[in-house]
């Protein structure tokens, strides 16, 4: 059992024995319940650029950022005031705002891909359209995944999944029909013999390939040179839709995301997280022909009485609006750089092996059992010391410092993470690492 935090969390404790009693696991999102390492989860009571202070008056160097969405920093004063002033104005209308244009007209400069986008409330909810267009504008039925990743909790992409559904429970979940699941097919990311076969096989019935293009969900795994546009060209060939899923990576990891980053073109990208500003969002956006097909313009139905919120609209805008500005991400990359560098040299001098995989301000560092192995696919993830990891994470909390509490998570660095936050987080990985050696 990991050690406990040294801080007091006695609040914490206590309000955990309250919410088990109200809310399954006491948690409204199951990573959240530390299960995967261990001990009682904090229950925040603020939070403000890089850190997280807890209902005990303990404050955190974050690196969760609300699982990326807080990448200006938690309670940004830009983003802030452009709430405030929203709010005054009313929460929900149920209409059509100004402000869903200026988050699309943002989006779609960013995207070459994009001239369309729809606005929904959730990752899930993008994903789940996503598919839905896919397969009313390819008249098919089928979807390939790849094994690990996660693309929300919608049933038919519950097969083999990532995030919370690989760390708490079986990834097939309990509650989904095989009727469901029997037309989606599932190989390993990074591998693209794999995905050839699968579209072989099934040429004349495949709609989609849905694909994170950074997987996210098993922790950090970076796509080898040439996969995403060899899906690309698969797709192409057999007439299926190429799906992004950006909630995670889109304008987090390069201003339009990894598809600007890798210079590859899908048919279909869905967002979320960062276009938010923090507030529930997602959306999917496409070429003009694609969207058009989706209700009220086409028969492919889809709705949702708070998406476009105009609160979320507001947030999305002006956190944008910040990372539109020169050298935003040239900071976020050299912040990341950093701080994976200082992780590496800490466990090299501790003789702890890792493998830290970076792209741009997401990182991990995998616990793996022997120097020098990589990780680039959901079986090298799962190979890894999951209950290093979680002492690690126990070490790191008491020192000072909120990580994802799973090994297949990713970590976040955003704008406020300044040098001051990056050596302190390196000062606490040495003595971590070390008192796992």
């Amino acid at each position: 059992m990991p050690a406990k935090n040294a801080l007091s969390i006695l609040h914490s404790e206590k309000l955990f024995a309250e919410a088990v009693k109200l809310m399954p696991g006491g948690v409204s999102s199951p990573v959240r319940a530390f299960k995967a390492v261990g001990g009682t989860p904090l229950f925040i009571k603020e939070a403000e650029g890089c850190t997280l202070t807890d209902a005990d008056g303990n404050t955190y160097i974050d690196y969760v950022a609300s699982y990326g969405p807080a990448i200006v920093g938690h309670a940004n004063e830009r983003v802030v005031a452009a709430l405030s002033k929203a709010i005054g104005r009313g929460s929900s209308y149920g209409a059509p705002t100004e402000g869903e244009i200026d988050l699309a007209e943002q989006i779609i400069s960013a995207l070459p891909s994009v001239e369309m986008v729809r606005f929904v409330n959730s990752g899930t909810e993008a994903t789940m359209s996503a598919i839905r267009l896919a397969r009313g504008a390819t008249k098919r039925d089928f979807i390939i995944k790849c094994i690990g990743g996660y693309h929300g909790h919608a049933d038919q992409l519950l097969v083999q999944a990532g995030s919370g559904a690989l760390t708490h429970g079986t990834p097939s979940s309990p509650g989904v029909p095989e009727s469901i699941t029997s037309t989606t097919l599932s190989v390993q990311y990074n591998d693209l013999d794999a995905a050839k076969k699968a579209f072989e096989v099934n040429a004349s019935n495949v709609a989609a390939f849905i694909v994170e293009p950074v997987a996210g969900n098993m922790g950090l795994v970076e796509p080898k040179e040439g996969y995403l546009q060899g899906l690309r060209d698969l797709c192409t060939q057999h007439g299926a839709m190429l799906i992004c899923d950006e909630v995670m990576t889109g304008f987090r990891v390069a201003w339009g995301g990894a598809q600007v980053r890798y210079n590859f073109k899908p048919d279909i990208t869905c967002l979320g997280k960062v276009i938010g500003g923090g507030l529930p969002v997602g959306a999917y956006a496409a070429r003009r022909e694609l969207m058009e097909q989706i209700s009220p313009s086409g028969p492919i139905y889809q709705a949702g009485t708070l998406s476009g919120n105009p609160l979320a609209m507001a947030a999305g805008i002006a956190t944008l609006e910040i990372l539109k500005e020169e050298g935003a991400y040239d900071t976020l990359e050299r912040q990341a750089a950093a701080l994976a560098d200082g992780l590496q040299a800490a466990a090299d001098k501790a003789d702890i092996p890792i493998a830290l995989n970076r792209v741009g301000s997401m990182l991990c560092p995998f616990f793996v059992k022997e120097k020098g192995q990589k990780v680039t696919n959901y079986a090298e993830a799962t190979n890894c010391d999951t209950q290093r990891f979680a002492k690690f994470f126990h070490a790191m909390l008491e020192r000072g410092v909120y990580l994802p509490p799973s090994q297949y998570e990713a970590w976040f660095v955003g704008l406020a993470h300044d040098d001051e936050a990056i050596k302190a987080t390196i000062k606490a990985a040495r003595e971590s690492f070390k008192s796992l050696a």
